[in-house]
C-alpha cells in the first residue's frame, strides 16, 4: 500500500505540475486514486470558470482528483493541445476537454484517445473518438436566440422586419458556427422580414466586437438588430450600445452571461441572453468522465440545456440560479 500510495503522489505531482504552466487556476491540494484533469478554452473567462466550479465541485463530490487545465485565451489552439498531450502524458483516468477548435483538435484528441477515455464538453471537435459529449444544442440555441431578437425588434417597432447583423468570435470554433447555422436558419424559415446585411468574425478580443460593432453603427443607420454568439462578442457589443445609447434603436441577443452582461441586460443595451448551464456541464463531464473510466455505459450525447433570459424573467428562481451560480 506504501509503494501504491507514493506512486499515486508522483502521478498527480506530474499533472499538477502541467497545471500550474498551464493556467493560473488552483489545483485541489488533496490526493486521490483517480484523477481526471478537465481542459477548459480560456481559464480566465467567467463562463470557463463556472465550468470549473462544476468540475470541481464532481471531484469533491465523488473523490476524485480534478486538475483544472486550459490556455489563457480560446484562440491559443496550439496551447491546448499541448495541455492535452501533457494531461494525457499523465496517464489520468480520463479526460474531460472542450476543444478549441473543430478541425485543428481532431487528430490530438484521436491520438489521446489511444491513452485514455476523453469526454468532450460545449464544443466539438473533428474527431469520433469522444466516448460522451455534453454540450448545448447550440443549432437550437441560435434558433432561441433568432426568437429573442424577432421578438425584440416586434416590440420596439410594431413588426419583425429589419436590417440584422451576426458577429462571431471566432471563425472555425463548432459550437459557434453551430449557433450561427441556427440563426440563420430560423431567421430564413420563421422571420423573411429580417434581412442579414452582416455576418462578420472576429478575433477572441471584446474590444474587437466593440470596434466591430461601432463601425457597424456608423456605417448602417437603418440596423435594428444584432446576435453577438458568444460572451466575449456580448461583452463588446454591449459596450458600444451602451456607450452609444441605443439600446431603444437596437436590439441585441447576446450568448452566456456575466455581471458585465447582467448589467448590460439590466440597464437596456442589451435586449436578451440566452445563457447555457456550464456548472452542469463540468459537473457532469467529471461524473459521466468517471464512469467511463470504471467501464460503466454511458450516453453518447447530452444536451445540457439552453434558455432566453430577459429584464423580465431574469428573477425567475431557475434563471437565477444560471445568471449567479457559485464558483468557489
Amino acid at each position: 500500500m506504501r509503494m501504491k500510495s507514493i506512486l499515486s503522489r508522483r502521478a498527480f505531482t506530474a499533472l499538477a505540475g502541467a497545471a500550474v504552466i498551464a493556467t493560473a487556476m488552483p489545483v485541489p491540494s488533496f490526493a486521490a486514486d483517480v484523477t481526471i484533469p478537465i481542459i477548459v478554452k480560456d481559464t480566465t473567462s467567467f463562463y470557463w470558470q463556472i465550468v470549473l466550479a462544476g468540475a470541481r465541485k464532481a471531484g469533491q463530490d465523488l473523490g476524485v482528483n480534478v486538475p483544472e487545465l486550459g490556455a489563457q485565451a480560446e484562440s491559443d489552439i496550439n496551447g491546448q493541445i499541448s495541455i492535452l498531450e501533457n494531461a494525457v502524458a499523465g496517464k489520468p483516468a480520463a479526460v474531460v476537454i472542450s476543444p478549441t477548435e473543430f478541425k485543428a483538435l481532431g487528430k490530438p484528441i484521436d491520438e489521446a484517445a489511444k491513452s485514455v477515455p476523453i469526454i468532450g464538453i460545449d464544443s466539438a471537435a473533428d474527431s469520433k473518438a469522444f466516448k460522451s459529449f455534453l454540450t448545448t444544442d447550440n443549432v437550437q440555441g441560435g434558433r432561441i436566440a433568432a426568437d429573442g431578437l424577432a421578438a425584440a425588434i416586434k416590440e420596439m417597432t410594431g413588426k419583425e422586419e429589419g436590417d440584422v447583423v451576426i458577429l462571431t468570435n471566432l471563425p472555425g470554433v463548432g459550437s459557434l458556427e453551430q449557433r450561427r447555422e441556427g440563426f440563420l436558419d430560423q431567421v430564413k424559415t420563421k422571420y423573411p422580414g429580417l434581412k442579414v446585411i452582416a455576418d462578420k468574425y472576429g478575433d477572441g478580443q471584446a474590444t474587437t466586437g466593440l470596434n466591430m460593432m461601432t463601425d457597424l453603427i456608423t456605417a448602417n443607420p437603418n440596423l435594428v438588430g444584432v446576435f453577438a454568439s458568444n460572451l466575449i462578442m456580448a461583452q463588446g457589443v454591449g459596450q458600444a450600445i451602451a456607450e452609444n445609447k441605443l439600446g431603444d434603436k437596437i436590439k441585441v441577443v447576446g450568448f452566456d452571461s456575466d455581471e458585465k452582461t447582467v448589467g448590460f441586460l439590466k440597464e437596456g443595451s442589451l435586449a436578451a441572453l440566452v445563457v447555457q448551464d456550464p456548472y452542469r456541464m463540468g459537473y457532469d463531464g467529471i461524473k459521466t468522465a468517471l464512469a467511463v473510466s470504471k467501464g460503466e455505459k454511458v450516453e453518447e450525447n447530452v444536451d445540457t440545456g439552453a434558455n432566453l433570459v430577459t429584464k423580465a424573467n431574469m428573477s425567475d428562481p431557475k434563471i437565477d440560479a444560471l445568471l449567479n451560480p457559485k464558483i468557489k
